[in-house]
């Protein structure tokens, strides 16, 4: 089944919005997040969009991992891993002897489904008429 084209600047507001609901003390994975914006299977573009996203965006972008709680960040930018190090601490997120959060006790986990972010899709309801049809053409 070929996944549905979205367009990009669409998908990375779906991402913001569920970064910006992420609250302070908890963190989340990029997997998680794609997949509450709609988008399962692709942590690669939560990671993405949050590359992308600007200051102006005001994401707390810190508070998104990899997965096992790992600060991705670290081969990119040790520096930046370091600032999301020091901005999770200072919320209360505490880090293992290997430098991962876990996630059991500071993943976020969100209580209701985000409809401002997927929207429901109305259920499909097959009309008499159709449903005649078929049955005949049998």
């Amino acid at each position: 089944m070929a996944r549905a084209k979205r367009n990009p600047s669409d998908s990375y507001a779906r991402i913001y919005a569920v970064v910006r609901r992420i609250p302070r003390g908890k963190v989340a994975t990029y997997g998680q997040v794609a997949t509450i914006a709609g988008l399962p299977g692709r942590p690669r573009m939560a990671g993405y969009a949050l590359y992308a996203s600007g200051p102006h965006h005001a994401l707390p972008w810190h508070r998104v991992l990899g997965a096992g709680g790992r600060l991705t960040l670290a081969r990119l930018d040790p520096d930046t891993a370091l600032t999301q190090r020091i901005r999770l601490e200072s919320e209360g997120v505490r880090f293992d002897a290997r430098g991962r959060v876990d996630l059991g006790r500071h993943g976020w986990r969100p209580r209701r489904r985000i409809a401002a972010v997927v929207p429901r899709r109305a259920p499909v309801t097959k009309s008499k008429t159709a449903t005649k049809r078929r049955t005949r053409a049998r």
